[in-house]
């Protein structure tokens, strides 16, 4: 635990930690509020619900690299004012706002969704060393699997016993307060060392935008669409057996598994490659499927669960590693898209499977599609050219007094090797 009390220990750390994690349980709720404001509140259909849920999904998977581009270009406060402002205003008049303009203002509010996320993940980048980051984005995680495990229920909890326009009034409330918290606290976006006069240096996106960040973004997509779909298939599994009201249950345990999982994670010397995290997660949720009762269920998650955290905190590590400091907000907000664009797709993925086959083929679909996501970020991180070799990698040196064989295009070159040192194609 010593690592935990080091990242602690860091200046502004727990505050922002402490004041970004009611903001992130919020956020994670806001599409359960707005599915009980139209059923409950509109007395319209869940189809309905559907489809406002999807307008502000994908404003938000549209509008996390925009606003992680404002931020690096404009910066945190200038973000988060405009941020703060258009979520207090959706959702104070969420309740009287006609169904056709909800929609719109759905995908509008998801636009500008405070990004309480990327810039926790950003500010976790710029705060801590390389030694201290696993730890760190470990701790980052856990928040976000208690965010998910408290939100959604909070918001159910209230509006049944209390009214769904309520709900979406506290809920913008809170959504505010957690912007306008970490505004206050306005935590450093860039290390001490990456701080520059002027206008951050800008690489272009082919610089960055290679094939080891797209193999982070398609592992973080599938490690989202895989738990988006675990969720569904318990769902329908406990509805298959007649216990559907023992899911919050076996939630319950899939969450506090990664919480442990998360934090053991986090202690280790060496954590394992992404890809291999994914893979492994994949494999124990197909598993799952065999499973008829919520006893066994509960058993069957938790080695999911226990890989859940770890795969999402080393997500985050790399982005934030593999992105230069002028263009890490971007990435975090395509990260942030993937992620969103993830929980989208999980679920219809996981219910075509529920539909054709059984409830327990929901977690083979999941299951396989982390499976995929896995590959295919192997394959991405391994097709990279030479030229994209880590620093410090040299090629092996030749013996002395001889020369290297030239190849055949130096040999019909008129210009010698030793006269391109320092051009890049």
């Amino acid at each position: 635990m010593t690592g935990y009390r080091q990242v602690l220990a860091v200046r502004g750390m727990a505050a922002l930690l402490g004041v970004s994690l009611p903001a992130r349980a919020a956020i994670t709720a806001d599409v359960t509020a707005l599915t009980m404001y139209v059923v409950l509140g509109l007395d319209l259909g869940y189809v309905a619900a559907g489809g406002v849920a999807a307008a502000l999904t994908a404003g938000v998977a549209l509008g996390g690299p925009l606003l992680g581009r404002m931020t690096d270009r404009r910066g945190l406060r200038a973000v988060l004012t405009i941020t703060v402002a258009a979520q207090a205003v959706f959702w104070a008049s969420v309740p009287v706002l006609p169904y056709a303009v909800l929609v719109v203002a759905s995908f509008a509010a998801g636009l500008l969704m405070v990004p309480v996320q990327a810039v926790t993940r950003q500010a976790i980048a710029a705060m801590t060393t390389p030694g201290q980051r696993r730890a760190a984005f470990a701790l980052e995680s856990v928040q976000g699997e208690l965010a998910y495990m408290v939100g959604p229920a909070v918001v159910i909890l209230c509006a049944a016993e209390l009214s769904p326009q309520a709900v979406a009034w506290g809920l913008g409330a809170v959504i505010a307060a957690g912007g306008i918290g970490v505004a206050l606290l306005d935590p450093p976006l860039r290390a001490a060392g990456e701080v520059e006069t002027g206008s951050p240096v800008r690489p272009p996106r082919r610089e960055w935008l290679d094939r080891r960040m797209v193999a982070m973004l398609v592992m973080g997509f599938g490690a989202t669409a895989l738990l988006s779909g675990i969720d569904l298939a318990i769902v329908a599994t406990l509805k298959e057996a007649g216990q559907v009201s023992w899911a919050a249950v076996v939630v319950a345990v899939l969450g506090v598994t990664s919480v442990a999982g998360g934090l053991v994670h986090g202690t280790l010397r060496r954590a394992m490659p992404t890809w291999l995290l994914l893979g492994l997660l994949g494999l124990l949720t197909v598993p799952a499927g065999v499973a008829h009762d919520w006893r066994w269920l509960c058993l069957a998650v938790v080695g999911a669960g226990l890989l859940t955290a770890p795969t999402l905190s080393t997500v985050a590590d790399a982005v934030s590693r593999l992105a230069p400091p002028g263009v890490r907000g971007e990435a975090t907000g395509l990260q942030a898209s993937a992620a969103s664009a993830g929980f989208a797709l999980g679920a219809p993925i996981a219910g075509l499977a529920i539909d054709a086959a059984l409830p327990g083929g929901g977690f083979a679909a999941a299951g396989l599609a982390g499976l995929a996501a896995a590959l295919a970020g192997r394959l991405l991180s391994r097709s990279r050219r030479a030229d994209d070799r880590p620093p410090g990698r040299q090629p092996r040196p030749t013996s002395p007094g001889r020369q290297p064989r030239p190849t055949s295009a130096e040999r019909r070159s008129p210009v010698s090797s030793s006269d391109s040192v320092g051009c890049r194609s």
